[in-house]
């Protein structure tokens, strides 16, 4: 009754995937993967606008003060005992205020602009690369996952085959009843194997749907080729140069610490007074009859000379400074340990082509047409079906991990160099 269950539960799976793969999948490549990311992504469009609204801070700090225009008119004349006394004979003024920025501090206010809006560039392309890494280990993940379940799949519909066949000998006791039992756990382990692949299956196609904005389930096309196209040959020295100029980590902290230090100048030009001119008419208030004044207001720096603020300015430059010479080298040996698990991943994967060949597949074929013929033992066929097993899931980890170590190095590298 369990062997029925397991059958019937793969029969409806599959056939259910073969629907959906019909009405509602996606066949993609890397690249197409790549195309729809970048075009289709929330999390990178988000971001985008952040870059949009830097850029509009730009356009805000290079605009000029406005003017303050100010009016006054008489409310209430005691002497003529008139409110609102404004004509010819009352009082009226008018005043026209423009500030005037001094010390350079309209410049400043764009550089910090401009600096916030490469900054805001830059962690976009950060954003980018981490999420792409997780796209193209994702999806070689699936590749992987389903090249194992077709081959579970039609090992379980073998076995089945086997079982199927066995019962009748069985009943009759040519057969012993502790092989059969022992046929129903190897089918039954190969049963729990798939549906933990199956539960990893559908969490990987959740994150790639996620990254790609689409409900349909994804095909991953991805060859031998492909995996093999990741081997390359490159010295740690070169890496760490080409890190040191593109990791987009240490571009956000190298910007960070030009922005300090446009900040501490800012903070100094902030001690240079600004001067507030002004135009005044007044109509019966002053030492003259439609008085026409003119004058400047310019704050003293006796007390405050902004010194608090420029000192913590400077320690933030530091600050800045010291965080970089330590983000660089987190990122340095970061890459280091990335590039030796590279090293022994392409190791493993080129000693493990060179095991694996058609012999396996043509070395399985055979046992069990021995052992459907009794020409092998039971003992036999299952201890060399569970290994060739063993192959197939190592086989896909080591691909898969070449794979993630290679896009690992580019995160790390900061630049697609794998």
């Amino acid at each position: 009754m369990i062997r029925f269950r397991g059958v019937v539960f793969s029969v409806l799976f599959f056939a259910s995937l073969s629907s959906i793969a019909q009405t509602d999948t996606l066949k993609i490549s890397l690249r197409e993967a790549d195309r729809l990311f970048v075009t289709q992504n929330f999390y990178l469009l988000a971001s985008a606008m952040n870059i949009e609204a830097q850029k509009a801070e730009i356009i805000q700090a290079k605009l000029f003060p406005n003017p303050v225009a100010t009016a006054e008119f008489n409310a209430y004349d005691p002497q003529n005992e008139k409110a609102f006394h404004t004509n010819q004979t009352g009082e009226k003024s008018f005043q026209i205020d423009q500030l005037i920025l001094l010390g350079g501090k309209r410049r400043s206010q764009i550089e910090m602009a401009k600096s916030n809006a490469d900054i805001a560039e830059l962690e976009l392309q950060n954003l980018a690369r981490g999420l792409k890494f997780q796209l193209h280990t994702k999806l070689v993940e699936i590749g992987q996952q389903q090249v194992l379940l077709r081959k579970y799949n039609s090992q379980l519909a073998l076995l089945d085959t086997i079982l199927t066949a066995y019962e009748e000998p069985v009943r009759k006791g040519n057969i012993a009843l502790k092989d059969f039992v022992r046929l129903k756990g190897v089918y039954l382990n190969l049963n729990n194997d798939r549906a933990d692949l199956l539960q990893q299956y559908f969490e990987a196609q959740s994150n790639v749907q996620t990254l790609l904005q689409t409900s349909s389930l994804i095909y991953f096309e991805f060859s031998d080729n492909d995996i093999n196209s990741y081997i390359k040959v490159k010295s740690l020295e070169e890496l760490k140069e080409v890190a040191l100029d593109n990791h987009p980590e240490l571009l956000i902290m190298r910007k960070n610490r030009i922005l300090a230090d446009q900040y501490l100048r800012y903070q100094k030009q902030l001690a240079v007074p600004d001067v507030n001119v002004f135009v005044s008419y007044d109509q019966r208030g002053g030492a003259f009859t439609n008085q026409l004044n003119t004058g400047l207001a310019i704050p003293l720096p006796v007390f405050n000379r902004n010194q608090g603020a420029v000192k913590s300015s400077a320690f933030r430059m530091k600050q800045a400074e010291y965080t970089l010479q330590a983000l660089e080298h987190e990122k340095l040996s970061a890459l280091q340990n990335h590039f030796a698990l590279y090293s022994q991943t392409v190791a493993e994967y080129q000693k493990a082509n060179r095991i694996y060949n058609s012999d396996f597949e043509l070395t399985i074929r055979g046992m069990t047409d021995n052992f459907q013929k009794r020409n092998v033992s039971l003992i036999e066929f299952v201890d060399f079906f569970e290994s060739y097993n063993q192959v197939l899931a190592e086989l896909a980890r080591i691909k898969t991990q070449l794979v993630t170590s290679a896009e690992l190095l580019n995160l790390s590298i900061g630049k697609d160099v794998y």
